[in-house]
């Protein structure tokens, strides 16, 4: 009971992520909106086009369309609350949204990590299994490997911000941080935080590094399949579809190990701030221009789409 009543003594945290430059706050805000408009914009795109175009009814394209749901979700649970709070001279949130903002952002940050895995897999089937493709990635398959993906974030959200609201705090609410995460409420936690700890690290093995290492296994098999083409033009078409996916896979996972397989010390304010920008509000963004946007298919029913439009008018 007694750690239950220090934890009700704090009722809200103070966020200092944006403490040293209040000069610098309505550029932020600025920056931040236009990121957060383009992410709804162009996911919301992107999810539509694959709904209403029979050409993208692909597997390939389910597990995109999953993304992008994922990444407006994903987006729409930090950015929200830091441009509210760079309009505000004290950036505050409650304790029980902290809690909330905290669960919803790990599970977002796990269902991504597997379902990046699950799209690396299905290339390895389109690439190196052609004859194969229909069987390994039919809807019996499809369906399970996207529920999974999203059930796979929220046990792991689920264990972490259970052992979180556990915590005590005594008083101590000022976050180094922008938004609610585990590694920076573990900093100002009064009580014993060693189970956390283990358990954050033995996670991040399973929920970012498992996958990770899915991906790579993955590409090593994609990359050998591609260098076996004779055709130095089918060799490029064929990587070019890869290499873009793949190089946002590397930082993105190797932003979330760093957030969530760090030293107890951590890093400074400014590198945190930095690595979270880097893994969980750019990527969102990104993820439409590297994935659909750059793909034939998509232009062409982007410009399809554009064309009724322009007719119903």
């Amino acid at each position: 009971m007694e750690s239950v009543n220090q934890t009700l003594q704090v009722t809200e945290f103070l966020f200092l992520g944006f403490s040293g430059m209040p000069r610098g706050r309505p550029f932020l805000f600025l920056l931040f909106l236009a990121i957060y408009l383009i992410t709804l914009m162009a996911n919301s795109m992107i999810f539509v086009l694959i709904q209403v175009d029979s050409r993208l009814h692909s597997p390939m394209y389910y597990f995109l369309s999953h993304l992008s749901c994922l990444d407006i979700c994903y987006s729409s649970v930090t950015l929200p609350t830091i441009l509210v709070n760079l309009l505000r001279q004290q950036p505050t949130i409650s304790y029980n949204d902290c809690m909330a903002q905290m669960f919803y952002l790990m599970s977002f940050a796990g269902t991504e990590s597997a379902l990046l895995a699950v799209m690396a897999y299905d290339r390895y089937a389109a690439i190196c299994e052609p004859l194969r493709y229909t069987e390994l990635m039919s809807t019996r398959v499809r369906v399970p490997l996207a529920t999974a993906s999203w059930i796979w974030g929220m046990v792991d959200s689920a264990i972490h911000t259970a052992l979180a609201t556990d915590l005590a705090f005594c008083g101590n609410n000022q976050i180094h941080h922008i938004f609610c995460d585990v590694p920076p409420l573990l900093k100002i936690a009064c009580s014993d935080t060693y189970v956390n700890e283990m358990t954050l690290h033995i996670a991040s093995a399973f929920v970012g590094l498992s996958p990770f290492l899915l991906v790579i296994i993955s590409y090593v098999y994609i990359l050998s399949t591609i260098l076996k083409i004779r055709s130095s033009t089918g060799r490029r078409k064929t990587f070019s579809t890869c290499a873009a996916h793949l190089t946002t896979v590397i930082v993105y996972f190797g932003m979330i190990n760093l957030n969530y397989n760090r030293p107890s010390a951590g890093y400074s304010l400014e590198v945190d701030t930095l690595i979270s920008i880097l893994y969980c509000i750019v990527p969102p963004m990104l993820n439409p221009l590297i994935y659909s946007f750059r793909n034939k298919e998509v232009k062409g029913a982007l410009q399809k789409l554009l064309q009724i439009q322009e007719k119903d008018d």
